[in-house]
């Protein structure tokens, strides 16, 4: 029998890899890495269309306190990020024709970190080659048209409220990956939310 959706989406750096232990040690402990960390969301969730990222993680680790050098120290790490634990397990589980991710960093480090997932995907969509940062439709929309599927048949695992309201405002059902169990803000709501992706796949399954 056929699932409702023909492909899954998911954002990243949040949705399927750790990238938030790798800003805590260049940051240099977990205080200071969540802070600049959430710093940098605000930032670039808000940007809009797309100028450097380089210049949204310094401007982020500033603003915080933290060397606008750190920008430099946490992209010479990159290659340090990790799947969260179960991602190698559950995507090939999910039952879809179709794996992709949208994320907002520069191309060649969305490649590198793509990379890191440790599966192949049919799409990759940076906020550079999209040329605007999510929640602009711009990232979402081309990675639709790189699926060749239509939205609705399309699950978008969002990794933090900003992802829920721009997916959802393109057409694409949504749910929420909550790894870090940060606070709500958006005004759309997913339609299932979990702090781990072993639920998303229960959840699939279900539908």
């Amino acid at each position: 029998m056929q699932g409702p959706f023909d492909a899954i989406l998911f954002d990243l750096l949040t949705g399927l890899l750790d990238s938030w232990s790798l800003w805590n040690r260049v940051a240099g402990d977990t205080e200071s890495g969540h802070r600049w960390r959430l710093r940098y969301l605000k930032i670039c969730y808000g940007a809009g269309e797309y100028r450097s990222w380089k210049s949204l993680v310094e401007k982020s680790a500033t603003e915080v306190g933290l060397p606008e050098s750190k920008a430099t120290e946490l992209f010479a790490a990159w290659h340090q990020l990790e799947p969260w634990p179960e991602v190698l397990d559950v995507l090939p589980k999910l039952g879809v024709r179709k794996l992709g991710v949208v994320t907002n960093c520069s191309d060649p480090l969305a490649h590198q970190a793509a990379r890191r997932v440790g599966v192949p995907l049919s799409v990759m969509v940076s906020a550079e080659r999209a040329g605007a940062y999510k929640p602009h439709p711009k990232p979402y929309r081309l990675a639709l048209s790189e699926l060749d599927v239509q939205p609705q048949r399309v699950l978008f695992v969002a990794g933090s409220p900003s992802d829920i309201q721009g997916a959802s405002e393109v057409g694409m059902p949504v749910y929420w990956h909550n790894r870090l169990g940060l606070p709500g803000g958006s005004s759309k709501l997913p339609e299932g939310e979990s702090v781990d992706l072993r639920s998303l796949r229960d959840w699939v399954r279900s539908r």
